[in-house]
């Protein structure tokens, strides 16, 4: 369990509630590491991503669940955050275009990318829902 009232819990929280972009890093079948930067919405408990069907990302966890979520650092070195998690598809988690905070968040996004919620939600139709496990930075 990650302790968010400790001032280095406080930061990843306030991290996961405001940042654009973490990347999600899965591990291919040989091994290597395979680093994606996505958008992500936080909801307390799991990091929900939504992602374009048939890609290497959802193919690595379907093989392995085991994933790491990390933010850019400061450019200096520091506010490093590495949350360490699992993967899951989740087939019940509404599409993106009725996903009230995920629009909130992403709206502005999706038009500057030249789509629509509904577009948006049409390529990006696999909901991936990361629980952290713990967390490792500075």
């Amino acid at each position: 369990m990650i302790d968010f009232t400790s001032a280095y819990g406080m930061r990843v929280a306030q991290r996961l509630n405001d940042e654009i972009i973490i990347w999600l890093t899965t591990v291919r079948d040989d091994g290597a590491p395979l680093p994606s930067p996505v958008w992500f919405l936080w909801d307390g408990e799991a990091v929900l991503i939504y992602s374009k069907p048939n890609t290497p990302k959802l193919r690595n966890i379907a093989r392995s669940q085991l994933v790491t979520l990390n933010f850019d650092g400061d450019g200096q070195g520091g506010n490093i955050i590495v949350l360490n998690g699992t993967a899951q598809i989740d087939p019940a988690v509404p599409p993106a275009n009725r996903d009230a905070a995920y629009l909130a968040k992403y709206e502005a996004g999706i038009a500057g990318i030249g789509m629509t919620p509904e577009s948006f939600a049409a390529g990006y139709s696999v909901a991936i829902r990361v629980t952290p496990t713990s967390v490792r930075g500075h």
